[in-house]
C-alpha cells in the first residue's frame, strides 16, 4: 500500500493572506508543515500542491517537492487535481497551516485503512474532545457529531450536539482538518458538485455525507495550532520557540 501526503497550499487565504509565507521561527509556516511532515517517516513521498508560484518556489528552492494546480475551492479538490498521475493507494491531507503536525495522529489515520481489507472506509479524519465554551461556540472551531461506531454525522460551526437538557453529559468535539482518503474516493469526491450544506458552513467533508458516503473518525490527543489570523501566528511562534528552548 503505497502511502503519499500532499499538503494543499493558497496564498490568499480569506482570514490572513499569506499566512503560509509568514516566519514561524527561522523558515516559512509552509517550510516548518513541509519539513515537519517529511520527519515523520510516514510517507513514501511528500507534495506541496498549490497555485501559487510564490509557495511553488518557496518549497522547490530548498529541495522540497511541489506541484502547480488550478485555482479550487477546497483542499480536496486542489489534492485531487494534483495526485491524478500519481501512482498512490492512500493520500494523506495535511492543512499547510499546521506546523506542528506529528506522527502519532498520522499513524492512527493510516492503521484505519490497513484495518479495512474490505476497502469499506474511503475517508478518515481526526477529532478531539473540547469543552472551553469559547472554543464551543466559536465559528472558526468546526464541530462533528459522530454515530457509536465512530461515524461522523455532521459537521457544523455552530454548537453541535445543542443541549436543551442542561445535565446531559454529551461530550463536544473538534474537527482536526487532517484528512486520509482512498485516491479513487478523492477523485470520485472532485467530480461531484458542491451541495447546499458544504456552500453555507463552508466544510469541505460535508460534500462526502451529502453523498452518503462515510467518514471514519479518529479520537486523538492532538490539537496542533492552525494559523487562521495573525493572533494565531503569534500563539504558534510562542510555541515553537517553547518547543526549542532546550534542544
Amino acid at each position: 500500500m503505497k502511502i503519499i501526503a500532499v499538503i494543499p497550499a493558497r496564498y490568499e487565504a480569506s482570514r490572513f493572506p499569506g499566512k503560509l509565507m509568514e516566519i514561524l521561527a527561522d523558515e516559512t509556516v509552509i517550510f516548518t508543515t513541509y519539513t515537519n511532515t517529511l520527519e515523520t517517516g510516514l510517507f513514501q513521498d511528500v507534495f506541496v500542491a498549490t497555485d501559487s508560484k510564490v509557495i511553488f518556489e518557496e518549497i522547490t528552492s530548498k529541495g522540497g517537492r511541489a506541484i502547480m494546480t488550478g485555482s479550487h475551492e477546497t483542499g480536496s479538490d486542489r489534492i485531487a487535481e494534483a495526485i491524478k498521475e500519481i501512482d498512490c493507494d492512500i493520500v494523506v491531507n495535511i492543512q499547510g497551516d499546521e506546523p506542528f503536525i506529528r506522527r502519532k495522529p498520522l499513524e492512527d489515520l493510516i492503521s484505519v485503512f490497513v484495518a479495512d481489507t474490505e476497502k469499506e472506509i474511503s475517508l478518515a479524519s481526526l477529532r478531539i474532545p473540547i469543552t472551553e465554551k469559547e472554543e464551543i461556540e466559536n465559528p472558526n472551531c468546526v464541530k462533528v457529531i459522530t454515530d457509536n461506531n465512530g461515524f461522523a454525522l455532521y459537521f457544523s460551526r455552530s454548537v453541535i450536539p445543542f443541549i436543551r437538557e442542561t445535565h446531559s453529559e454529551t461530550q463536544y468535539f473538534r474537527h482536526i482538518g487532517v484528512y486520509a482518503y482512498r485516491k479513487d474516493a478523492l477523485l470520485e469526491f472532485a467530480n461531484l458538485p458542491m451541495q447546499p450544506l458544504e456552500i453555507s458552513e463552508k466544510i469541505e467533508c460535508i460534500r462526502y455525507l451529502e453523498y452518503g458516503k462515510k467518514i471514519k473518525m479518529v479520537e486523538t490527543s492532538f490539537s496542533g495550532v492552525g494559523i487562521d489570523t495573525p493572533k494565531d501566528l503569534e500563539r504558534a511562534r510562542a510555541l515553537y520557540l517553547a518547543k526549542n528552548r532546550y534542544r
